[in-house]
């Protein structure tokens, strides 16, 4: 897989020119009000303040769409979903065949898109059928990155049996357990082979895991070097490392992951470490702040949750205050599927101004994915995935939580919810040859 993957362009897809709204280009600058967008095919041709009538694309005709008293910002980027997985009733999620299973990630695939998330990295239990049903259109969803299988020790986050062997978890779409240098390199190579975007590590253990905990250390740093040179030798995958523990945060960016997930427990230590060597932290404040039901899952998840989300909320505020490169990413799967704005609104819960947290969801995620020169922010050569609501986020970013305060989403040009038929033409799902 390149490293900036990206599909064609949606059937529906058309020559549009997008007028009047207040735009938030995702570069973290002022709004533009009264702006205008030029779209033509599934690429932005030109965005900005608005121009005199008559200037578009030399010979063009695009079709006009009155966007005044709307705010238009750039599709965005969920960086850390499993779309398969829902931790909380294990039991019943254990009990499903494997074909529902897949239908339901399908059925989080489209909720996610309608929430207003135009891209995703899936950082486990997904394989490339999902991916690739979305690129072919048979099914509406974010573009996807995939990890496939987040791998751990045995006995380590991703090692989901009890010590009597029973499993708690579904099997992963490749044997997630890694204990010696051999496995490590058969292991990466196996799970790029299957199509991995991205590579995820275990480099402590965590809250939902039945056998250790976040301070408990998973892949050691040595592993996570040998990733990183085994990659370097095909396209490059970036690593992603679940570290929630403070000793093995610091040891996944001594190894060289690009992202830190979760981060909960970081010390000042890690901080410099995440800063000195421009690590992205990828909060999952949407799970992380987030304490379930105690009936809905088991006691020893509920006892850690309870414990980590006061680390979480102290800890990564001060991450975040210190300057550590942010991109927003949800854990849906471990908290609910399509609501992954909330995200957002949580950022700046915790710290962040409403215009970086907008940032954080969009031009820093892509970044992460390695896909800033394809989306991320609205300008010319873009891919035009766009997000349109009718009220001003940054005076009121929780109001982005609410999926049906999404108005509309655009993806690649084509218009794939359109709540209030300003577009009138939706995306037309391939046919099966």
């Amino acid at each position: 897989m390149p490293a900036a993957y990206v599909p064609g362009a949606l059937s529906g897809s058309e020559h549009l020119l997008l007028r009047g709204a207040t735009l938030i280009d995702g570069n973290g600058g002022g709004p533009i009000t009264s702006s205008e967008i030029e779209v033509k095919d599934d690429r932005i041709v030109y965005a900005g303040v608005r121009r005199n009538e008559g200037t578009t694309s030399a010979g063009e005709k695009p079709r006009i769409i009155d966007l005044e008293g709307t705010t238009v910002m750039p599709g965005f980027i969920d960086s850390h979903v499993h779309l398969s997985l829902s931790i909380e009733n294990q039991e019943a999620n254990l009990a499903r065949f494997a074909s529902e299973r897949v239908v339901r990630s399908a059925v989080n695939a489209r909720s996610t898109l309608m929430a207003g998330v135009t891209t995703a990295r899936d950082l486990g239990g997904t394989d490339r059928g999902l991916r690739d049903s979305i690129e072919q259109r048979l099914i509406l969803g974010p573009r996807i990155h995939l990890a496939i299988a987040p791998l751990s020790p045995t006995g380590g986050h991703t090692d989901f049996t009890m010590p009597n062997g029973l499993r708690t978890m579904p099997e992963m779409p490749v044997d997630p357990i890694i204990d010696t240098d051999d496995d490590v390199r058969r292991t990466i190579r196996l799970l790029i082979h299957s199509g991995a975007d991205v590579i995820k590590v275990c480099t402590t253990g965590g809250v939902s895991s039945p056998t250790d905990t976040p301070d408990d250390i998973g892949v050691p740093e040595e592993h996570v070097r040998l990733i990183v040179e085994e990659t370097a030798k095909r396209s490059g995958q970036p690593v992603a490392a679940h570290a929630q523990g403070a000793a093995g945060i610091k040891a996944a960016i001594r190894g060289g992951v690009r992202s830190i997930e979760h981060g909960y427990g970081i010390d000042d230590e890690g901080i410099d470490l995440m800063l000195e060597h421009e690590t992205f932290l990828v909060p999952t404040l949407s799970s992380a702040l987030r304490v379930p039901d105690p009936k809905d899952v088991p006691s020893y998840l509920y006892e850690k949750k309870v414990r980590w989300s006061a680390i979480a909320r102290e800890r990564v505020a001060q991450a975040m205050q210190a300057g550590v490169r942010v991109a927003l990413g949800t854990d849906a799967g471990v908290c609910p599927h399509g609501v992954n704005l909330r995200e957002e609104m949580h950022a700046v819960e915790l710290g962040l101004s409403p215009m970086d947290a907008i940032v954080a969801g969009t031009r820093n995620a892509a970044e992460l994915l390695r896909l800033g020169d394809h989306i991320g922010t609205v300008e010319e050569g873009k891919l035009a995935d766009l997000v349109i609501v009718d009220f001003d986020p940054l005076a009121d970013i929780a109001r982005l939580a609410e999926p049906d305060n999404v108005k509309v989403v655009l993806q690649g040009g084509a218009a794939v919810k359109d709540a209030d038929g300003w577009f009138g033409r939706p995306v037309q799902r391939a046919a099966l040859g």
